[in-house]
């Protein structure tokens, strides 16, 4: 049997399997027994995410789904993410966004960061939209949803986040400047350890007690520490261990997964009493990333592949970064859930804006394309 036909019997299968689970759920949610249907929940959303594999126009959303399915384990079995034997899970959710983070490192090098001065009124402007127009825009979105005090704090840690890897890819699949992207994720992961705990200070201070400088050093640890490792191992050992390579994209996958499922097993029931709200309140300051990013851009005069690239870095936030300053916070089940809705929308909505402008490809001559290809 060759690939293809292998490949095309895989799509029937997983397809036929999440058609027959949709219909199960259905059926289970007419009957008032949803609180039942977990298992078919989770089968459907796994079937979906390797039925999308299949397709070039869905494969973008395969690991969303997978996502999905694994915050659906979490809500209907959360007892298996909190504890194993006497060791709490939560205290491994540092330790994963400084692996997460030194793959970061990997992927970066010190061009990324000096290309600041081939494009500063684009990186001037990213960052403008990215640590002002995100933090304020959580905290107006807080105090409108009227969250509990945590739950807002929350908000506004998300809307303080530096940008994640997850733009730079969303990026490139929207034909942006891809330069430009890990440029200014370079650079913001650079001033989180500054603005992030100015901006929780300022606004997050409004909600909860914030130790500005304790938050500055656990960004430290979290983050610089651990890319500045990802920087050296980089520029001495990169291409000379392949496998670890080829092994650090799907560890950080498999970690910020893990991370996500650890938040809302501890914050389930939180979650289930504002879920709704909370994803809404999660869409609009996302959405909302994306459209003043974008035009933004249009105020700076950027081109075309400039503003799609704004737009995106403004509009994706690191969520593992705020999960694990919630957890140093010791509020994972409340500060956290924010952070954890985040992710998933963050990455359905950066895949549809991406798959939408792929479609249509700037029209001005790119006049960069030595440094995207390089990137």
């Amino acid at each position: 049997m060759t690939s293809t036909a292998g490949q095309k019997y895989r799509n029937i299968i997983a397809w036929s399997i999440a058609g027959i689970s949709l219909l199960i759920t259905l059926i289970m949610i007419v009957m008032g027994r949803l609180a039942e249907a977990g298992p078919v929940v989770i089968l459907l959303f796994a079937a979906l995410g390797i039925a999308f594999r299949g397709y070039e126009v869905l494969k973008g959303f395969a690991y969303t789904l997978m996502i999905f399915a694994a915050v659906t384990t979490a809500l209907y079995y959360p007892q298996y993410f909190l504890k194993v034997n006497n060791f709490t899970l939560t205290a491994l959710i540092t330790p994963l966004i400084q692996i997460i983070m030194f793959g970061m490192g990997t992927e970066m090098g010190v061009k990324d960061f000096a290309s600041v001065a081939k494009m500063p009124k684009a990186v001037i402007s990213g960052l403008l939209g990215h640590f002002t127009l995100m933090p304020l825009l959580g905290f107006t979105l807080a105090k409108v949803f009227g969250f509990s005090p945590e739950i807002a704090a929350g908000v506004v840690l998300i809307g303080s986040m530096p940008c994640g890897m997850a733009s730079n890819v969303m990026s490139y699949l929207a034909k942006a400047n891809l330069a430009l992207s890990i440029t200014l994720t370079a650079i913001a992961t650079l001033l989180a350890p500054f603005l992030t705990p100015m901006w929780m200070k300022i606004l997050g201070g409004e909600f909860i007690e914030v130790d500005a400088l304790a938050m500055m050093w656990d960004i430290i640890k979290m983050v610089i520490l651990p890319i500045g490792a990802g920087l050296l191992f980089n520029k001495l050992l990169k291409g000379k261990l392949e496998w670890l390579d080829k092994l650090m994209p799907l560890v950080s996958m498999l970690g910020i997964a893990f991370i996500i499922v650890i938040i809302t097993a501890s914050g389930r029931n939180n979650l289930l009493q504002i879920g709704p709200a909370l994803i809404a309140c999660t869409l609009i300051h996302n959405t909302s990333g994306y459209f003043l990013g974008y035009w933004l851009g249009r105020a700076f005069k950027l081109s075309e592949r400039d503003c799609r690239t704004i737009a995106i870095e403004v509009g994706m936030q690191n969520g593992g970064l705020a999960s694990g300053l919630a957890k140093e916070m010791g509020k994972t089940a409340t500060l956290g859930l924010a952070p954890a809705v985040f992710g998933p929308v963050m990455n359905i909505t950066g895949s549809i804006l991406a798959s939408y402008w792929h479609r249509r490809p700037p029209q001005e001559k790119d006049t960069d394309e030595k440094e995207v290809v390089t990137a």
